[in-house]
């Protein structure tokens, strides 16, 4: 199992949840309540899954692909440690994961 950490946008809430070795990150999150979106369900079209990883996990991560960087670009209060949930797989190299989410997002559903 990894162990994943979710900040709220303000800090001022934090959820733990553990996941399977090879779940996505958007996913995870989705199950465990955090507000992200992920209107393209995965396929890179848009930034509604948005997540700022702390900075001491970044670097555990694999490198974002150029389409990932653009679709980053679009993303609100992107930072340089910004990643797209859809595009994290999580392996046992992450765990202990931390992830915030932004402040703000786009609703891409209207909602």
């Amino acid at each position: 199992m990894i162990r994943v950490r979710f900040v709220s946008a303000d800090q001022s809430e934090t959820c733990e949840v553990e996941a399977d070795e090879g779940a996505v990150l958007l996913e995870v999150a989705q199950n465990a309540g955090q507000p992200l979106e992920g209107t393209c369900e995965g396929q890179m079209s848009c930034s509604t899954c948005h997540v700022i990883v702390a900075a001491e996990d970044f670097a555990r991560l694999p490198r974002a692909s150029e389409e990932e960087e653009d679709m980053l670009d679009l993303a609100i209060g992107a930072t340089r440690t910004s990643r797209l949930a859809c595009q994290i797989v999580l392996v046992a190299d992450l765990d202990g994961l931390t992830v915030r989410m932004p402040p703000e997002h786009r609703d891409m559903q209207g909602r």
